[in-house]
């Protein structure tokens, strides 16, 4: 088996964290037990790039209970576990492709890994695989039957290649999902995110300003977090929707180049490029601290920061410090996801759902071969409520159900005032 990880010694320790976090994934778990006795992806070659975490190892597991081969590749230089990666190649029989902060090109050179296998079937967060067939290996374009997006930031990539023609394979977005981005986006990148900065600059959150760029269900849970803890939260917004949601829930609202100045911390999560500019870090006050949790290292511009600073050191593991003139600007985790390179990520129980729902996208997607047009899709509603039906099942929670009045009544039109 090929495989390219940093030390299978290590795959004990990731075998115990591949186990606790499968404790805490009750509806994968019944997935799976599915999956075993049906093999719905019997044939499948799945080629995966996402985070190698445990949680993303139990995910593995499930898809192989189903029959399908899998392949796996890191999603970000600085999210893999390489415990995890140990564990997955040397107890679990999956070729797994991820070094902890591997450079640029031994990332791509693990892309191309998983794509030699000649996937029929692809996992991204990110659309890394799904840009890369694109580009650079269009050769695969005729076997790869469809694809699934877990993130933001990949589904915005995608819907640009639909719009403009380019997209030559139908994806399914996992993140379009009401059970990932209410849940996992918000409660989990809320949780994440804040335990990536604590465990980075292990700095008291109470009293600071703290600037949450974007308002969509990252932020909302990012900013939610922050006011629990005590900090003073400013969001900024291009979206007056957004931004009116915002200020009703309790938040100050402004431009970034005013909130900047009054920030001890400001994070970016919005899916965008340079979102905190050169004229905001020229702006900001002496040590203010820089992160984002969106996929990839473009929110913040790192460029004009490495050009405006004087002197740059490691002030802590994950902690760069720039300085610029008389003040200090820190940046967090090289710019990249904070809540994967300084943390651990999302908690198992909420990436339970999410998974859930990439298992069944992917089981989706193959039933589906060859029927589906080359465009983005969105996974039927009836699945959607499963994944919930799943969850709330597996914590014995029961709820209310419709009476046969209470059906009529909903679906007439007779009664009235």
């Amino acid at each position: 088996m090929k495989y390219d990880i940093k030390k299978i010694s290590l795959a004990k320790e990731g075998k115990d964290r591949i186990e606790w976090a499968g404790n805490q994934m009750s509806v994968l778990r019944l997935i799976r037990e599915r999956f075993k006795k049906e093999s719905p992806l019997k044939g499948a070659t799945l080629a995966c790039c996402l985070h190698v975490t445990s949680e993303t190892a139990n995910l593995m597991i499930a898809l192989k209970s189903g029959g399908a081969k899998v392949i796996l590749c890191a999603s970000n230089p600085l999210s893999t576990n390489d415990s995890v990666a140990a564990s997955l190649v040397k107890d679990y029989g999956v070729p797994t492709f991820a070094i902890k902060g591997e450079d640029n090109a031994t990332y791509y050179k693990h892309l191309h890994a998983v794509l030699d296998e000649k996937p029929n079937l692809t996992m991204d967060d990110g659309a890394d695989l799904v840009s890369l067939i694109h580009q650079k290996r269009k050769e695969l374009l005729g076997s790869v039957v469809g694809s699934t997006e877990e993130t933001t930031t990949g589904v915005i990539r995608l819907r640009a290649m639909e719009k403009h023609g380019s997209l030559k394979i139908p994806v399914l977005a996992v993140n379009e999902n009401l059970t990932k981005h209410l849940f996992d986006n918000r409660y989990g990148t809320g949780q994440s995110t804040i335990d990536g900065i604590l465990r980075a600059t292990n700095i008291l959150l109470a009293g600071k300003t703290f600037v949450v760029c974007g308002y969509g269900w990252c932020g909302r849970g990012v900013a939610m977090r922050a006011k629990g803890l005590g900090s003073r939260v400013i969001v900024t917004e291009i979206d007056p929707i957004k931004a009116l949601e915002a200020k009703m829930d309790g938040f100050e609202v402004m431009p970034l180049l005013d909130a900047i100045s009054q920030a001890d911390i400001a994070i970016s999560v919005t899916g965008n490029k340079h979102v905190i500019d050169e004229a905001h870090i020229k702006k900001a006050k002496d040590g203010v601290i820089l992160a984002q949790a969106g996929h990839f290292d473009v929110e913040i511009n790192i460029p004009s920061l490495k050009k405006l600073a004087e002197k740059v050191r490691t002030a802590r593991p994950m902690v760069e410090e720039y300085v610029i003139g008389k003040k200090r600007v820190y940046l967090l985790a090289g710019g990249r996801l904070v809540n994967l390179a300084a943390a651990e990520g999302h908690p198992a129980s909420v990436m339970d759902m999410s998974f859930a729902g990439q298992a069944l996208s992917a089981e989706w997607m193959w039933e589906k071969r060859g029927t589906l047009e080359p465009k983005v899709y969105e996974l039927p509603a009836n699945l959607d409520v499963k994944i919930a039906e799943l969850k709330l099942q597996s914590e014995g929670i029961n709820i209310d159900k419709l009476t046969k009045t209470q059906k009529d009544y909903l679906s007439s039109w007779e009664e009235g005032t």
